[in-house]
């Protein structure tokens, strides 16, 4: 079996170009990954990525090289057999613990490293990870979680209860791997690009086969964010279910007016209306403009977190994402607790849905996850080795062993 010989970073940058990525409160974005390459010694590389903006990405790989010296010399299966201990292990490491904890630079690091200990064993037994991940058996799958501080809501044994309950079904929902999982798409509406090129993406991703769309809102007059919603709405006609992204950009008061304001176009849901580690805020929201949903995921850094908005009622739309939590490990761990309460699970991608594609169908299947559909971003398409396949509006599952996140670093 495979041992990681030695631990490598790369940091990644691409400048986006004419708006796209804008919205209203990160202007002028790169699209950037921490990436962590864990070299084996029979030939295997794990590539492990956690994302950025841009800046400050060399931080993230600083921490990724301090964080993850002690994994050299580990074999892989001996490592995964408990990875939950191990997670645990780095998360507390007793110095660098301070930086977070659980948060921020040394928490995206642990979710480069963690993504690409799973890359690597994956691709040790020559699967895609999301066969890897339903191969396992329940009490295997929970051995790769760290369920400290959730266990007043969520112990070992009732994550395995769970995943057993769900066993007897899942030939029900193995269709997924025959026609795909949906999609929506999210690159339609920027916040910098113009009313004529919305409508003109709007309309263009109808015709490749997407049924759900995102709108970028935000703005400081909140009957901007109306006419360009009830634009796209009429661009796209009634059938199509159109989301509403305010990237944090409100204070609360701002936000429940905007929020009551863009309800007569029938969003979806209305995604970061306000800032978001602010559970109290988001309850609040999703009081006033019921039975809208508020999403959140993309700054929700860890479980604890998750934890929170959850016993609040305060999100609708789990939108975890494995690139901002550490990892497909803490990932695990909040869409099991998602599925207790139970609350609806819409990935956040990060990773431009190359792992998140993975993920979907092991919660689908495993976990009777209802199959909503998945972010779909193409803007860094031909850097990743094996760019995610999506055909008339639907992620079909892949097949290459690992967790397709191995790029072009040269």
């Amino acid at each position: 079996m495979p041992t990681i010989q030695s631990i490598k970073t790369h940091d990644f940058r691409r400048k986006l170009m004419d708006g796209a990525g804008s919205d209203a409160v990160h202007t002028d974005p790169s699209y950037g990954y921490g990436v962590t390459l864990l070299k084996a010694d029979n030939g295997l590389e794990g590539t492990g990525i956690a994302y950025t903006l841009g800046a400050g990405t060399n931080l993230i790989c600083e921490a990724i090289r301090i964080l993850g010296e002690s994994l050299e010399g580990r074999e892989i299966e001996e490592l995964m057999a408990d990875f939950g201990a191990v997670q645990r292990s780095l998360a507390e490491h007793p110095g660098l613990r301070w930086l977070g904890p659980h948060k921020g630079v040394i928490h995206l690091a642990l979710a480069s490293i963690t993504n690409a200990c799973f890359d690597l064993w994956a691709k040790s037994r020559e699967v895609p990870i999301w066969k890897l991940l339903l191969n396992l058996s329940p009490e295997e799958l929970t051995r790769l979680i760290d369920f400290s501080y959730l266990e007043e809501v969520l112990t070992i044994s009732e994550a395995n209860e769970l995943l057993h309950s769900y066993q007897a079904t899942r030939s029900e929902r193995e269709e997924v791997l025959k026609t795909g999982y949906p999609g929506y798409d999210t690159s339609v509406g920027w916040f910098q690009y113009s009313d004529e090129k919305i409508c003109n993406n709007a309309r263009a991703a109808v015709d490749a086969g997407f049924t759900a769309m995102k709108l970028k809102v935000g703005a400081k007059d909140h009957k901007h964010d109306v006419r360009r919603s009830l634009m796209v709405r009429e661009a796209v006609g009634d059938d199509v279910r159109i989301m509403l992204d305010a990237n944090q950009a409100w204070p609360l008061p701002q936000a429940i007016d905007a929020c009551l304001a863009l309800k007569d176009m029938n969003p979806f849901w209305i995604e970061e209306p306000t800032q978001p580690d602010d559970v109290s805020a988001h309850q609040k929201l999703a009081e006033v403009i019921a039975p809208v949903p508020v999403a959140v995921g993309e700054a929700v850094s860890n479980r604890v977190l998750w934890k929170n908005f959850l016993q609040a009622g305060a999100v609708g739309i789990v939108q975890a994402d494995c690139t901002r939590l550490a990892g497909i490990s803490e990932w695990l761990a909040v869409v099991i607790l998602a599925r207790k309460y139970p609350v609806h699970l819409v990935p956040h991608v990060g990773d431009m849905g190359q792992i998140h594609q993975h993920l979907v169908l092991f919660s689908h299947i495993a976990l009777n996850h209802e199959k909503l559909f998945l972010e779909y971003i193409p803007h860094l398409r031909d850097d990743f080795v094996f760019p995610a396949n999506v055909d008339g509006g639907f992620y079909m599952p892949p097949q290459e062993p690992g967790c397709s996140t191995d790029l072009h670093l040269n």
